[in-house]
């Protein structure tokens, strides 16, 4: 499970500028003009070999129906809830604000770790000028240049430090499944929990996004206890306006990677669109079971291609990992419902799968033998043997003597050969190649 990090603020001090910095990526749009970022963006980091996932909760257009003051507020305390540590980002140019003042006297009251990161300092004056932000009672400051990544280092360090351990956090959790109920607002995911309940547990409305948190219950079917979790709507970033909804995305987005399986809840009548595709990317690289299920199936005009030709639509649009359970329910209807968990199970216990180093070496070195690594300028590659690792997923380490040398290709050709012998369906595989 990963880390939470919040970057909260007043608008134009950098937000955008330092989560492009941290995740690698220009990903967030950053404009001089204050309240540019509309939409909000979460993506990966890592550092010293520890991952996390990087918040970025953007800023607010002066003059539009938002209450200013107010909505800075509200990030900051939903920032206080939901995540495991907070980069509070001043700007040197503008010195202490009123509404600086403000958020820090959010942030004293929390115990989690809070970073103050004066952005902009990109010259020996500034550094100076920097130091005029103890006054705000919140520890030790990071001068950083969010354009240029100086003193970025030094805050990385210092932040991963203070990041819970992994273990630590896995070792609260207990060991009944977790299966994640994701999609975008209104396909139907209460209606499916409630409907396996067989009794109103969640509040079930026609308007989108009435889950704003995660709802868990436990459930008993087929002799084994799990944890079901209802998700706020993943919606379009662009239209995701309120703080309260923003978290309510970054809730699903720790509820997928608190899950051992998710249940993604496709809406039969609009397809399978670009947002059910970015919450299958989501739950794929938290290497994380996955079932999609296509909702509302009862109201769809078909033949008897129809469901043929919508799975191959979805396996176009998720591939190259399509090894994925596609089941047609109506929730409502309470059609082919426990066949979703029953399948869940399934995948729950592909994801656990151990193969032995003897059988796997036993079915995979003859395909590699027949089917070696292309060579490199007249370098041959040797695989000698592969073992599989001991993850929470499904991870495989094949020994080489030239690792660098082997292509994405042939990585898809092992997968491919572990799939075809091995029951690895609704889970993704991920292989490495080492020096032997």
């Amino acid at each position: 499970m990963s880390n939470i990090v919040a970057i909260v603020g007043r608008p134009n001090v950098g937000k955008s500028q330092l989560f492009n910095r941290l995740t690698g990526r220009r990903q967030a749009i950053v404009d001089d003009e204050s309240g540019v970022t509309r939409d909000r963006h979460y993506g990966k980091s890592e550092w010293n070999g520890k991952e996390f996932t990087v918040i970025d909760t953007g800023g607010y257009i002066k003059g539009s129906d938002d209450i200013f003051e107010d909505e800075i507020r509200k990030q900051v305390e939903l920032a206080i809830d939901e995540a495991d540590a907070i980069l509070f980002v001043v700007d040197v140019e503008d010195g202490i604000t009123g509404l600086d003042k403000e958020v820090a006297k959010l942030l004293r009251k929390t115990k989690k770790p809070v970073f103050l990161v004066v952005n902009k300092v990109d010259n020996s004056k500034r550094q100076n000028d920097a130091v005029e932000f103890y006054n705000l009672g919140l520890g030790e400051i990071y001068p950083i240049s969010a354009i240029n990544g100086s003193g970025t280092g030094e805050l990385l360090d210092d932040l991963v430090k203070a990041l819970p351990e992994e273990e630590e956090k896995e070792e609260k959790e207990n060991d009944v499944p977790k299966f994640t109920v994701v999609g975008r607002p209104n396909a139907g995911k209460s209606t499916l929990i409630n409907a396996l309940l067989g009794k109103d547990r969640n509040i079930v409305t026609d308007v989108a996004g009435t889950t704003r948190d995660t709802i868990s219950t436990r459930y008993k079917k087929f002799n084994q206890e799990f944890d079901l979790i209802d998700t706020a709507g993943i919606r379009r970033k662009n239209k995701v306006k309120e703080d309260i909804e923003f978290y309510s995305v970054m809730r699903a987005i720790r509820a997928i990677e608190n899950a051992d399986v998710v249940f993604l809840v496709v809406d039969a009548t609009r397809g399978f669109e670009s947002q059910d595709q970015k919450i299958f990317d989501l739950a794929r690289k938290n290497n994380k079971g996955i079932v999609i299920l296509v909702n509302k199936w009862d109201l769809v005009d078909k033949d008897t291609h129809t469901a043929k030709e919508f799975i191959e639509k979805i396996k176009k649009e998720i591939a190259p990992f399509n090894d994925v359970p596609i089941l047609f329910i109506s929730a409502k209807n309470k059609q082919r419902i426990f066949k979703a968990i029953e399948e869940g199970m399934h995948v729950y216990e592909n994801r656990k799968r151990k193969i032995k180093t003897s059988k796997l070496n036993e079915v995979m070195l003859p395909y590699i033998q027949q089917n070696p690594p292309p060579a490199h300028k007249g370098k041959y590659i040797k695989i000698k043997y592969a073992t599989q690792l001991p993850t929470h997923s499904p991870k495989f380490a094949f020994f080489a003597n030239l690792p660098q040398y082997i292509k994405e290709p042939y990585k898809r050709f092992l997968e491919n050969k572990l799939r075809e012998n091995f029951d690895f369906t609704g889970v993704p595989i991920e292989i490495y190649f080492r020096k032997k």
